[in-house]
């Protein structure tokens, strides 16, 4: 592991996923990435979320300035699609098959995504910690 400083997970980032529900969620986003399942980035997670796409929203809790993700939960909870924060933009971007950091991703299953049973297991825990109001 290469990532030996510290990150700043920012106060509005919740729920949080914690260490077990963080490594299933960069698994299912792997074989996502594999599959071509996933939207990376915020323009391009927002773009398919107006067009109807449902899945599972992650979200990097350590961006700076955190304005610009602070709109995707909201988002997320009008178009009724499951959302999680984990606590690193790096390992989201490692998880997603890129050098980069990454703010934030939609996993959309469809054809070809062989992980459907992971898929659905980290779905059904992240719905268990998202507030409902």
């Amino acid at each position: 592991d290469g990532s030996s400083t510290p990150t700043e997970v920012s106060v509005i980032a919740q729920p949080l996923a914690g260490k077990k529900l963080s490594k299933k969620l960069f698994k299912v986003v792997k074989k996502a990435a594999s599959a071509k399942a996933l939207r990376r980035g915020v323009k391009e997670v927002v773009k398919a979320l107006r067009k109807g796409e449902s899945g599972l929203c992650i979200i990097a809790g350590d961006i700076s300035p955190i304005d610009v993700i602070s709109h995707l939960a909201v988002f997320c909870e009008e178009k009724d699609v499951p959302y999680v924060y984990v606590s690193s933009k790096a390992e989201l971007g490692a998880a997603s098959g890129t050098k980069r950091p990454t703010s934030c991703l939609l996993v959309v299953p469809g054809a070809g995504f062989d992980a459907q049973d992971k898929y659905d297991e980290a779905a059904k825990e992240v719905a268990a910690i998202t507030p409902t109001f």
